[in-house]
């Protein structure tokens, strides 16, 4: 769920709706129009197999525990602050306090309130999680930590932007670049793949967010924490996202696979 604030998610709830490659575009005539459909037809339920496993990994995470109490995750959250010279406000979100923002944040905020999703808006330098699941804080503000660690980091953040639109840019080159013998070229080859790489970037940020947050944990808390807790949750967390990546290559090669004309 992405919210207009410009929020960096642990939970991409709404990623597999919008990548799952439906897409009604006809099946030319052709000699292999069968082949074709069989083609469209798996890729379509490795779609659907995708997003159940994404809400599996999802209600996983929810049922996750607390790795240690909310007063400890909110020393560790200062500490991530002060060492890195953040200047963000952080917030634990139900509904008692959500009318405390603007109306235009308050559907965002919603989910939060309700331990569905946790973000990092760079824009207005807020980290919120829900107050029954303090923990996100410290994924969120690894986002905070990335986001003032240079242009490269940042340029891993913005990439979860544009990389919806790599399915529909691999059709309009595809389209561009056809070969005259009628062999596959480059992207018909290997649309998969390009658009799981698109996604890449998002992954490895994801990624990295999280392990800043396993890090300061252990740093102000030492053994007195149960580390594997958050490492599960977190593993769950970045699951979701590994799945949105495939779907993405699921969703360019399909696309491929149905305007293909022979």
């Amino acid at each position: 769920m992405i919210s207009s604030v410009g929020n960096y998610n642990i939970y991409p709830y709404g990623y597999e709706n919008r990548l799952s490659p439906c897409y009604n575009q006809g099946l030319p005539p052709q000699e292999n129009t069968s082949k074709t459909l069989v083609t469209a037809i798996s890729l379509q339920f490795i779609a659907v197999a995708l997003q159940k496993a994404s809400e599996w990994c999802g209600k996983n995470l929810m049922k996750g525990k607390e790795f240690t109490s909310a007063e400890n995750v909110k020393r560790i959250a200062n500490q991530m602050i002060a060492k890195n010279k953040l200047n963000v406000r952080t917030d634990f979100i139900d509904f008692n306090n959500i009318n405390n923002y603007p109306i235009s944040m308050r559907r965002s905020l919603e989910a939060v309130a309700k331990g569905q999703n946790a973000f990092y808006s760079n824009d207005i330098k807020l980290a919120v999680a829900p107050k029954s699941r303090p923990s996100l804080i410290l994924h969120e503000l690894g986002h905070a930590i990335n986001s003032s660690k240079g242009k490269l980091l940042r340029f891993l953040q913005k990439s979860r932007g544009w990389a919806p639109a790599v399915p529909t840019v691999l059709l309009l080159l595809n389209d561009s670049t056809k070969r005259v013998d009628g062999k596959k070229n480059f992207i018909e080859r290997n649309a998969g793949l390009i658009g799981f790489s698109a996604f890449l970037p998002t992954i490895a940020e994801e990624g990295l967010a999280s392990l800043r947050g396993i890090k300061a944990a252990k740093r102000v808390l030492g053994k007195n924490i149960n580390i594997s807790a958050l490492k599960r949750n977190y593993f769950f967390a970045l699951m979701t996202y590994v799945i949105a990546g495939i779907s993405l290559g699921i969703a360019a090669k399909q696309n491929i696979v149905l305007s293909k004309r022979t």
